[in-house]
């Protein structure tokens, strides 16, 4: 089983479950804690920028829900805003702070209120996280390379906007193994 959590409107096709707070028809499940899920059950967990809306307090209790879905030798994927890359973007003089507040802050509805990215990641951090809460050897990943490709979420965010030939990604990818 492979879940796509926090996917919003991005339908990776029947091979997936789909979970989010949004109200899309493609969704199997509201609930990202996954409780109605079975224990061991998931190969692949993927969450694309959706655990910067979680404090690193917050963020345990989700990180054990999913390591709890997921099979032993499972992978969790995840990415988030790059914070190391738009640093260095920022002080090289490249991109002005502006070019960065969508990435680093998050703006986004969700029901009857505004919802905002609570921390930032940069590896070490993340990694540090994930191996905190039982996840084992967090590695960069391609997104080119992966089975979800095809699919322009934000794990492929690039400056200039979209620019993947020329540009830098500004997204961290990462994934581990429970």
């Amino acid at each position: 089983m492979k879940f796509n959590v926090g996917c919003g409107w991005r339908d990776f096709g029947k091979d997936w479950i789909h979970i989010d707070a949004g109200d899309y028809e493609h969704l199997q499940s509201t609930d990202i804690y996954m409780k109605d899920y079975k224990d061991d059950c998931a190969d692949l967990i993927y969450a694309s920028h959706v655990i910067e809306y979680f404090d690193r307090e917050e963020i345990v209790e989700l990180l054990e829900c999913w390591k709890r879905v997921l099979k032993d030798g499972g992978i969790l994927r995840v990415a988030v805003p790059d914070f190391t890359t738009m640093a260095v973007l920022y002080t090289e003089g490249d991109y002005s702070l502006n070019s960065f507040l969508g990435p680093l802050y998050g703006k986004m509805k969700m029901g009857d209120e505004t919802i905002y990215h609570k921390t930032v990641y940069d590896f070490d951090t993340l990694s540090e996280v994930l191996q905190s809460n039982g996840y084992k050897e967090p590695k960069l990943y391609d997104w080119s390379k992966t089975e979800h490709s095809e699919f322009d979420d934000h794990s492929q965010a690039y400056i200039p906007h979209m620019d993947k030939e020329n540009g830098t990604l500004i997204s961290l990818n990462v994934e581990c193994v429970k």
